[in-house]
C-alpha cells in the first residue's frame, strides 16, 4: 500500500512537484520515500527509509536535476522498511527504475529464473523483479516498449507501476491492474499517481486508467493500450475540481483535529446526496433476493450500523459482513438474485474490491458508497453514492465514517418510503431530524470537547479500555475502540453491552475504564443493568448520555452530556466524543493521530 506519482515536463526540473505530489500522497504509506530522475544521460536515484519532509532536508529531493522523473512513498509489504527496500528500485546496469503500488503474487518464480541467468537484486521486496524483467527482455533483443508490454504480461497480482528508463529518456509508463493510477494532463506536463488529489497543484484533465491498461507518456502526448491484445484504447481528459483548501490543516495541529471539526460541514452535503441515486439503489435492494453490506474498518462498523438502520427503517433485511470474510463466509449463497452494498471510503480497498469482483462473476448487482470520485469501486458499480466528506488526509476515519452513516440513514429512509414502510408524514419528519443532525454535531463539538480534554489527561496512562454498547450503538462502541487502538496503541475491547458477562468482565476490576455509548433509547434500561453490573466490580464508568438523564449520571464516574436528539440518529453525533477521547488521548502519549503505525489510509494490498 504505497503512493506513486511520475511527472514528465519539456523544459522544467521535476523534482520540487514530485515532492510537492508526494506529500499529498503520504496518507498511502510513510515508512520510506525515494524519487528517481533522468538528467544529462544518468539515471539519479535518491530514497531512504523516513517522510517525506526529513529525507527532502536530508537526500535534497527537490534539488534533482532532470525533466522527467517518479517518486514513490511506501508501506511495507515485502521486506522491512529500510533504505535498501525503499524505491525506486532498479535493474543491474542502473539504466531502468520502477515505483510500485500493490503486491506481485509471483515474483518469487520470476526472480529464481532471472538469478539463474545472472542477475543480482538488492533488495528483499517483490518490486524490484519488475527492472531486471525489462532488462532482461531488452538484452534478448526487444525494444524498450515492448520489453514494458512482455513484463507486464508476465505479473499477477495487484500492481500500479512508473517506470522511466535511459532507453527512452523522454518517457513515462503507467500500468494499471487492481491497484490505482490515473493520468494528468496539461500544456506543461504529464502526469500519472495513484489518486486525482496529488495532481491537484498540477492540473484538472485526468483520465482514470482501467485494470490491464498500460500508458506512455511522452512530450507529445499519451498512448493507452489494452496489455492483453496490445489494442490502442482511446480515452479523454475529464476535467475534475478539488477543492485544495481541504488538504491543507487550516491552524490546527493535525488532519485529525481538523477533520473531527469539519464533520458539521461536511455533514451537510452528506445529507444531501442526490435524491436521484438514493432511489436507483432503494429500488435494485428491494428487488433483491439477499442483501450484503461489506467494508473494511470503520467502513465495516458504518456497514453493520446500515444493516441495523435498513432493518429498522425500510424493513429490510441486510447481512453485514467484514469484506475479506465475505467469499468464505457467503460465497455459495451468492447469485444473481442477490446485492452487494460495499462501503469503503477510498473507493480502492483490495479487500473490497476481490470481494464484488467475486460477487459480479456470480452476476449479483453491486452498489456502492465511496468518498472518492474515479476510484476502482465507482467503475465497477450498478449504481453507486458519493458521500461529498472532501479528502480525508489523516489516516484514521472521522469524517468519512459519519458521512457514510448520513448516506446510509438517508439509503434507508427513501427505501422505507419506496417500500411503503413510512408515510410521508414518518418520512418529513425523519428528514428534519436528520437535517438537524450536522448542527447538534456543531454543538457537540463546542461543549464536549474541552469536557473530553480532561478525561483524555486522566485516562491517557490506563492499561486497557472496555467499550460497551447496545442496538445502533453497538457499531459506535466498536468504532470508539477502534480510534483508541488506531492511534493511541491502548490495548481495548468493544462488546454489546448485553454480551459483557459472557467474558469481558473476566478483565473488569478496581479502576479498569468502561465507556458505555447510552442515549435515551429503547436499551436505556438494559444499559443501566449493565452499568451496574460494573460498578458492582469496581470499575471505572465513562457513559456518554443525555444531559439531564440524572440515574445515568449517578451510576457514572465521569459523564459526557449530550444535548437532546431523536434517539434513531444518535449514532452520528455521540462517536464524536470518542473520536476526540482517542485524540486527545493520542496527543498526550506523544503519538501522531495523522499517522499511526504499521497503518496507512487507503489499503490496497491484501
Amino acid at each position: 500500500m504505497c503512493g506513486i506519482i511520475g511527472i514528465l515536463y519539456k523544459n522544467k526540473h521535476v523534482a520540487t512537484d514530485l515532492v510537492k505530489g508526494l506529500k499529498l500522497l503520504e496518507y498511502r504509506g510513510y515508512d520510506s520515500a525515494g524519487i528517481a530522475t533522468i538528467s544529462n544521460g544518468n539515471l539519479l536515484v535518491e530514497k531512504d527509509r523516513g517522510r517525506i519532509d526529513e529525507l527532502n532536508i536530508k537526500l535534497g529531493f527537490d534539488q534533482m536535476s532532470g525533466y522527467v522523473g517518479i517518486a514513490h512513498t511506501r508501506w511495507a509489504t515485502h521486506g522491512a522498511p529500510d533504505k535498501i527496500n525503499a524505491h525506486p528500485h532498479t535493474d543491474c546496469d542502473n539504466r531502468i527504475a520502477v515505483v510500485h503500488n500493490g503486491i506481485i503474487d509471483n515474483y518469487n518464480e520470476i526472480k529464481a529464473e532471472l538469478i539463474r541467468k545472472g542477475h543480482v537484486f538488492k533488495s528483499l521486496t517483490d518490486t524490484e523483479v519488475i527492472p531486471h524483467l525489462i532488462e532482461d527482455y531488452i538484452k534478448n533483443g526487444y525494444g524498450f516498449r515492448e520489453a514494458v508490454l512482455e513484463t507486464v504480461s508476465r505479473l499477477e497480482g495487484a500492481y500500479a507501476l512508473g517506470i522511466i528508463s535511459l532507453y527512452e529518456p523522454e518517457v513515462i509508463v503507467g500500468v494499471k491492474q487492481l491497484s490505482p493510477l490515473v493520468v494528468g494532463v496539461s500544456e506543461s506536463g504529464m502526469y500519472i499517481a495513484s489518486d486525482i488529489n496529488s495532481l491537484s497543484p498540477f492540473t484538472k484533465d485526468v483520465i482514470v486508467l482501467d485494470d490491464g491498461e498500460i500508458v506512455f507518456l511522452s512530450l507529445d502526448g499519451y498512448e493507452i493500450l489494452k496489455i492483453a491484445n496490445r489494442q490502442k484504447v482511446d480515452k479523454q481528459p475529464m476535467t475534475i475540481e478539488i477543492d485544495t483548501q481541504f488538504a491543507d490543516k487550516e491552524g490546527y495541529v493535525h488532519y485529525m483535529l481538523k477533520e473531527i471539526f469539519e464533520q458539521p460541514v461536511v455533514l451537510n452535503y452528506s445529507i444531501r446526496v442526490q435524491e436521484h441515486y438514493l432511489n436507483l439503489m432503494a429500488e435494485l435492494l428491494d428487488r433483491s433476493k439477499e442483501i450484503f453490506i461489506i467494508g473494511a474498518g470503520t467502513s465495516y462498523h458504518a456497514a453493520l450500523l446500515g444493516s441495523m438502520i435498513l432493518s429498522r427503517i425500510a424493513r429490510l433485511t441486510a447481512i453485514p459482513v467484514i469484506a475479506s470474510e465475505f467469499v468464505a463466509q457467503y460465497g455459495d449463497v451468492v447469485s444473481v438474485d442477490s446485492s452487494v452494498l460495499a462501503i469503503s471510503q477510498s473507493g480502492e480497498t483490495i479487500d473490497v474490491l476481490k470481494a464484488i469482483e467475486f460477487a459480479k462473476s456470480r452476476a449479483a448487482t453491486i452498489l456502492g458508497i465511496t468518498n472518492t470520485l474515479a476510484s476502482t469501486l465507482t467503475r465497477v458499480c450498478r449504481v453507486y453514492i458519493h458521500q461529498h466528506s472532501l479528502p480525508e488526509i489523516g489516516v484514521a476515519a472521522t469524517k468519512t465514517f459519519t458521512g457514510q452513516l448520513a448516506v446510509l440513514y438517508r439509503l434507508a429512509m427513501v427505501a422505507g418510503k419506496m417500500r411503503g414502510k413510512l408515510s410521508q408524514r414518518e418520512m418529513d419528519e425523519m428528514k428534519i431530524e436528520i437535517n438537524k443532525i450536522p448542527s447538534i454535531v456543531k454543538n457537540v463539538l463546542d461543549k464536549v470537547d474541552p469536557v473530553v480534554r480532561e478525561l483524555a489527561k486522566k485516562y491517557s496512562k490506563t492499561k486497557y479500555f472496555i467499550f460497551l454498547g447496545r442496538g445502533l450503538n453497538y457499531p459506535i462502541a466498536l468504532e470508539g475502540r477502534l480510534k483508541m487502538l488506531e492511534i493511541t496503541y491502548i490495548p481495548s475491547l468493544a462488546y454489546p453491552a448485553g454480551e459483557s458477562k459472557h467474558g469481558p468482565i473476566s478483565l473488569v476490576e478496581e479502576g479498569v475504564p468502561v465507556v458505555f455509548v447510552a442515549p435515551p433509547d429503547e436499551t436505556r434500561k438494559f444499559i443501566i443493568g449493565n452499568m451496574e453490573e460494573m460498578k458492582a466490580r469496581k470499575a471505572t464508568i465513562i457513559t456518554i448520555g443525555e444531559a439531564d438523564d440524572t440515574e445515568l449520571m449517578e451510576l457514572s464516574d465521569d459523564y459526557i452530556a449530550m444535548p437532546k436528539m431523536n434517539p434513531l440518529f444518535s449514532p452520528i453525533p455521540y462517536v464524536v466524543p470518542l473520536q476526540l477521547f482517542a485524540y486527545y488521548t493520542a496527543i498526550l502519549l506523544g503519538r501522531d493521530p495523522d499517522k499511526p503505525r504499521n497503518l496507512a489510509k487507503s489499503v490496497t494490498v491484501l
